[in-house]
This record gives C-alpha cells, sequence and structure tokens, in this order.
C-alpha cells in the first residue's frame, strides 16, 4: 500500500496544479462573470424590447376590439329601442 501511494504520489503532483489553477482562475473570473450577469439582467436587448413592444401592440389592440365590439352592440340595441327595423 505504501508503494502504491510513493508511485502515485508524482502522478498526484501533475495533476493537482491544473486542479489548483483552473480553481484559481474560477475564483478569480467569478466577480467578472457575476457582474455580467447582472449587466444582463438590468438591461434589454433589442430582441426583448421588440417582442415586449408586440405584446403591449396586441393586447392593445385586443383592448380596443372589445371595445368597439360593446360600443357596436350598444348602438344597435339604442337603434332596436328607438324602434327603427334597419339596426343591422
Amino acid at each position: 500500500m505504501t508503494r502504491i501511494m510513493i508511485l502515485a504520489a508524482p502522478a498526484l503532483m501533475l495533476i493537482l496544479p491544473g486542479c489548483i489553477a483552473r480553481t484559481a482562475a474560477n475564483v478569480v473570473t467569478l466577480p467578472v462573470r457575476a457582474g455580467g450577469q447582472v449587466v444582463d439582467w438590468s438591461t434589454t436587448s433589442q430582441e426583448e424590447s421588440d417582442r415586449n413592444y408586440g405584446r403591449k401592440m396586441r393586447k392593445q389592440e385586443a383592448r380596443e376590439a372589445r371595445e368597439r365590439k360593446k360600443e357596436e352592440q350598444r348602438r344597435r340595441r339604442e337603434c332596436r329601442e328607438a324602434g327603427y327595423g334597419n339596426c343591422g
């Protein structure tokens, strides 16, 4: 068992510095990546802006269509109540 550890020690010494260097690089770049993520969350891309504008316009058009339909129904009802026959 001791021989295996003695033989494995040089191999581990070659592998561990890479792990340590990679971990150190991750620790160093973490604030930069986190800052980039915050900027991404706080800004709106052109695609997102277009999508949001399209959604807003569709909702507005749907609301206007409902209002037109209600107004048309009200106009027809008032026409019929007034006694006109061609209230189309």
